[in-house]
């Protein structure tokens, strides 16, 4: 198992929060333009159905993620329509206000860290690529939380080292350009910070690279999950192909009593 040691930059705690909010709020920008995280939605529907969940935690929301999007075209049942949840170790409450005028989705305030969730805050998690800001201890830590909880997780990140993937992120700065103006709310630090003194494209340009070459491959998920196998909780592990990009994914989820008890 790799180190990990590379950073990001707006992940660094000396990354001042209002430049860490407008990369946040251009990545969610990027994920609702390309609507890229669209291949797993079958995964996620059939994992739903599976478990009967319908309340989701999210994870890492930074800008609130793909949710936003993800929500109109997911909803397991009429009679229990999809409830989504925010949530950040260092909140966009900005974002997340604006995220929650789509009535699926609501926030929390408080810092969440994904490996020591708050026992009150119950749902299916999910984490959109985030996961690879994580050391292996550390993602070891997230996974095994969800496991003794016994919650659903659902990792999913686009970033892969494959050259294909790293050369469609160098013109991340070039859409970031043109999808400024429509992000909400209007902030002129947006634009200073974009145009004037482009900040914003830099930082994700190289945070975008520095993604690739930290994101865990599907190898590496079955090693941090080597020993939290047990019966009664299923791993799926994979890529999903379909979009622009292919998907790397990690899904658990505690399986009904009757299933756990044939398998014993």
């Amino acid at each position: 198992m790799r180190s990990n040691k590379l950073f990001e930059i707006h992940d660094h705690p000396a990354f001042p929060p209002f430049l860490r909010n407008l990369v946040t709020d251009a990545l969610e920008s990027l994920w609702r333009f390309g609507n890229s995280y669209k291949p797993i939605l079958p995964r996620l529907h059939a994992t739903f159905a599976e478990t009967g969940e319908h309340k989701v935690l999210d994870l890492c929301s930074g800008g609130g993620g793909p949710w936003p999007s993800l929500s109109s075209q997911l909803n397991p049942t009429a009679a229990h329509p999809l409830s989504i949840c925010l949530t950040d170790k260092y909140p966009n409450r900005q974002a997340f206000q604006q995220a929650n005028t789509n009535p699926a989705i609501t926030f929390e305030v408080r810092s969440v860290d994904a490996a020591h969730v708050p026992a009150d805050l119950l749902g299916f998690r999910t984490i959109f690529s985030a996961f690879h800001h994580f050391s292996p201890a550390q993602a070891h830590n997230v996974l095994a939380d969800a496991f003794h909880q016994r919650q659903g997780i659902a990792i999913f990140e686009a970033a892969n080292p494959a050259p294909r993937t790293m050369l469609i992120l160098c013109f991340v700065p070039f859409l970031a350009f043109f999808l400024t103006p429509t992000i909400r709310p209007f902030r002129w630090s947006r634009l200073l910070f974009t145009y004037i003194f482009p900040v914003v494209p830099l930082v994700l340009l190289i945070d975008g690279l520095i993604s690739c070459l930290r994101t865990y491959s599907p190898a590496e998920l079955n090693h941090l999950v080597l020993d939290l196998s047990s019966p009664s909780y299923n791993w799926q592990i994979g890529e999903e192909h379909g979009g622009l990009l292919p998907i790397t994914y990690l899904i658990g989820h505690p399986v009904l009593d009757q299933q756990a008890h044939r398998a014993a």
